[in-house]
């Protein structure tokens, strides 16, 4: 029988924690993470009054509307923090993207498919820009009697 030779492989380097492999700057990260969070939180909790909090906890609040909708839970918003990011997910503008008409190039940006925004890092003017969305999204869902 025939010995295949093969050449040995090259060592692939691991990430160091000095060029920014996982472990660095994930206590910096988290912790402005979590100012985000609680940024945005504060946004989607001020229409608390209108919706029923569905989950309040440390990495996640979600709100959906009071009563059934066709039968179903009606999803009005989110949001969560991830690995590299706190998403807000915001159900009216999927179901009535006129909505996002006028939205600035900045909030624009941070949009991640139809109605979800992504933050790294806070940025005040981008969240009262969004906090005004959400006051018009929740609205309208109250206009359409879906609330």
């Amino acid at each position: 029988m025939a010995t295949v030779r093969t050449k040995p492989k090259a060592a692939i380097p691991k990430a160091s924690k000095a060029r920014g492999g996982k472990a660095a700057g994930t206590a910096a990260s988290s912790e402005g993470l979590e100012g985000v969070f609680r940024a945005l939180r504060a946004t989607l909790a001020a229409h608390a009054g209108k919706l029923v909090v569905k989950h309040d906890g440390p990495k996640g609040y979600q709100v959906v509307g009071p009563k059934p909708f066709r039968g179903k839970e009606l999803f009005v918003g989110a949001v969560r923090i991830g690995k590299a990011y706190v998403s807000y997910d915001l159900f009216p503008v999927y179901v009535a993207p006129e909505l996002l008409e006028g939205m600035t190039p900045a909030l624009e940006k941070r949009m991640q498919g139809k109605a979800c925004f992504n933050f790294k890092a806070e940025d005040e003017a981008l969240f009262r820009e969004l906090g005004e969305l959400t006051k018009r999204g929740v609205a309208l869902f109250a206009e359409k009697g879906m609330l």
